[in-house]
């Protein structure tokens, strides 16, 4: 079964999260764990912590569809130690943030070298900062997610992404999560059949598909390589919706948080509703 729905607002407070994604038909939801444009945020108190729970279970939703993102600002690979300590204080907060919520998955970016390091060093670096915000929590997984390679952000092979994981000491707490306009911008292609079953394949040698955690699912204004991270609705940017449907109709994604990243907010009912229409019937 999929589980298809949207990174929704938090604003108000994360409990207003699972609301938000319920009043537009979603299965499963992504939110930010607090503001993304800021590094420290107060602490959650019990009630926020209740409510989210309390909303959760009331609306249907399953922590395993839920895949909560960390701020943009963390750099785990940053080259400069000051960044670096500064990125892992942060990102241990929102591992922490996400066990008080009952959630067991994180989403984040990797890294960027900055120019600054070599990549197999800044590589390591991400790896180190993911063992150590795993000694710090429980039960949540720190998922990787794929980038398009914009700039000098890391991430966007799957070579990469499986040096990362290589430098994981509990590989049980590790996943990836593959967003589909960074998978096309980084270079694999995706739009035909056999380049689908091709990339998934690859990813399935280089990385495992046991690690896969989740999906943003989003269409993409750049052509396949460019390596420009630029998200469109479904159905108005460069991919075909014969993407979708494979993606639809793949038991490899059942189970896990299909998240639409999608620029227009007031179609995200209306992309869930397409999604869910691709499904063939047995």
């Amino acid at each position: 079964m999929k589980f298809v729905g949207a990174h929704v607002s938090a604003a108000g407070g994360v409990e207003n999260a699972p609301v938000n994604a319920h009043a537009i038909g979603a299965k499963a939801f992504a939110f930010f764990t607090k503001n993304q444009r800021q590094w420290y945020a107060a602490a959650y108190n019990e009630e926020t912590i209740e409510r989210f729970k309390a909303n959760v279970e009331e609306l249907g939703f399953h922590p395993d569809h839920i895949l909560p993102h960390d701020s943009y600002l963390i750099n785990l690979g940053h080259p400069e130690q000051e960044g670096l300590d500064k990125s892992r204080r942060a990102f241990f907060d929102e591992m922490t943030r996400c066990e008080q919520l009952g959630l067991n998955r994180l989403n984040f970016h990797p890294g960027s070298h900055l120019n600054k390091i070599p990549i197999d060093d800044c590589l390591d670096r991400i790896a180190e900062s993911i063992n150590m915000a795993l000694d710090r929590t429980n039960g949540v997984i720190a998922v990787i997610e794929n980038t398009a390679g914009q700039g000098t952000n890391l991430g966007h092979t799957f070579e990469q992404i499986a040096r990362i994981i290589h430098g994981v000491e509990d590989k049980s707490r590790v996943g990836v999560c593959l967003d589909t306009a960074h998978t096309l911008a980084a270079g694999y292609e995706l739009r035909t059949r056999e380049a689908f079953d091709a990339t998934f394949d690859t990813f399935d040698k280089v990385v495992g598909i046991h690690y896969l955690k989740g999906i943003h699912m989003n269409d993409s204004k750049k052509e396949l390589g460019t390596r420009v991270d630029r998200h469109a609705s479904i159905g108005q940017g460069v991919m075909e919706m014969d993407l979708f449907s494979f993606i639809m109709n793949d038991p490899r994604f059942n189970d896990m948080p299909i998240i639409l990243e999608t620029p227009d907010e007031s179609l995200w009912a209306q992309e869930i509703e397409l999604l869910y229409s691709l499904v063939q019937s047995s």
